[in-house]
């Protein structure tokens, strides 16, 4: 992969959507300005994700094709949702089943851009900056679809939207650039989970940008599931714009996958917002997660909670980097991040940085990290009363995530990835 094949592909999409052709153009000349990041630059310092797409992927350009998918592959027991569901790229109406009430609108982006729906033009491209990095540039210029989220004034909506990514790759490799925007209105609720999955051996690239706006008194909760094996590289940002009384739980699951880089921002733009931000890592083999995440209260009054958690086996590789920042007005402000992990070889590692940078002076802040190994004398204990020494370990390294898990409001979605994680413990 090169950068000449990323601006072929950027330049297929330049005619789709005239009614977005300046917000592609700017994404275009983003693109021109910083090319692909290298790990020179500090944001990705711990993360060679450049070097190893452009040594596992040829970026041919080439149309991806909608391919064959079993329902039962997707589905969750016990998960009562919406759901939207792409392949390759691609939107796949057979399995998709849209809410149909008028205070939800779900519906593709390109045809809600195409069809000329207001909100969804207002918003798209307002929240997430081409100039962040060469992967969101790119993806500005030349997203093909993703999904339009718009819960309207006072909606309580009754279901999950479950949003499945799905990448076949049993003939070619696939790259797809997937844009998704979430409005949520004063006083509604809106519950989404984001889910990656493929089939084939081949490699595949996903860049995922995802814009929200919670306005007033609104909630949204973010469930995000990278459980991905094999040769599998993701890219995705997600920017959250908070009005004030917002409240904005997001929480991110990464458990497979060659290379997955989750950037996540928060802006908290008034007073009486909450956000809590909650992040699990169980890595093994050569696995690279990379998580960075920024809190940037702009207000007085608010409050942001951030926990991340990794478990980490074999040669595999976790980097957190954490910014808090609180502007001179944002008086009266409590914000809280901690990072810690575990690591169950010698040849693992993490790369932590939390990060404060306060103007304020009437506030309560703090940030910390850990990174140690199972307590070799709370495994003789619990071995002393009659367990093996390996459900001993898995005892352990459970009770090390609970933490996150008991914050899943959703009991179908806290199960399934309670199942996930006990069978990777093997208990």
């Amino acid at each position: 992969m090169s950068e000449k094949s990323v601006i072929d592909l950027i330049d297929q999409q330049a005619g789709l959507n005239p009614r977005i052709t300046a917000l592609r153009e700017k994404g275009r000349e983003a693109f021109l300005k910083s090319g692909l990041p290298q790990n020179k630059e500090e944001e990705f310092r711990h993360t060679p994700i450049t070097r190893l797409l452009q040594k596992n992927l040829s970026m041919e350009p080439k149309a991806n094709k909608l391919a064959a998918l079993s329902p039962e592959e997707i589905r969750i027991d016990g998960l009562d949702a919406y759901q939207v569901v792409f392949i390759n790229g691609i939107y796949a109406p057979a399995l998709s089943s849209l809410p149909t009430g008028s205070d939800i609108v779900v519906t593709p982006l390109a045809d809600a851009v195409d069809g000329g729906n207001e909100t969804a033009l207002e918003h798209l491209g307002k929240y997430a900056d081409p100039q962040v990095d060469g992967f969101v540039a790119w993806n500005t210029a030349a997203w093909t679809n993703g999904v339009f989220i718009h819960a309207k004034r006072n909606a309580i909506v009754d279901k999950p939207i479950y949003l499945v990514y799905w990448h076949n790759t049993e003939s070619a490799e696939v790259v797809s650039v997937i844009r998704n925007l979430i409005v949520v209105e004063t006083n509604a609720q809106l519950e989404v989970f984001e889910r990656y999955g493929s089939t084939g051996n081949a490699n595949h690239f996903s860049n995922h940008v995802t814009e929200a706006l919670v306005h007033a008194n609104g909630g949204l909760d973010l469930y995000t599931l990278q459980n991905d094996n094999g040769n599998r590289y993701q890219y995705a940002f997600t920017r959250v714009h908070q009005e004030p009384s917002s409240r904005v739980n997001t929480y991110a699951f990464t458990f497979a996958g060659k290379l997955v880089r989750n950037t996540l921002q928060l802006a908290l733009d008034g007073q009486g917002i909450e956000s809590h931000m909650f992040g699990l890592y169980l890595l093994s083999g050569d696995t690279i997660a990379d998580n960075h995440t920024v809190v940037d209260h702009r207000q007085p009054n608010s409050f942001s909670n951030e926990i991340y958690k990794g478990i980490l086996d074999d040669n595999s590789k976790g980097v957190f980097n954490g910014k808090i920042y609180v502007r001179p007005q944002a008086q009266k402000t409590n914000a809280f991040q901690a990072n810690r992990n575990i690591l169950m070889s010698d040849s693992a590692t993490v790369n932590t940085k939390p990060q404060l940078e306060i103007w304020a002076d009437d506030v309560k802040c703090s940030h910390g990290c850990t990174t140690g190994q199972l307590d070799e004398e709370a495994i003789f204990y619990l071995q002393a009363r009659g367990i093996d020494k390996d459900t001993a370990k898995a005892m352990m390294l459970f009770a090390f995530a609970i933490e996150i898990l008991d914050n899943i409001k959703n009991t179908g979605l806290r199960h399934h990835v309670e199942a996930i994680i006990r069978e990777r413990l093997h208990q």
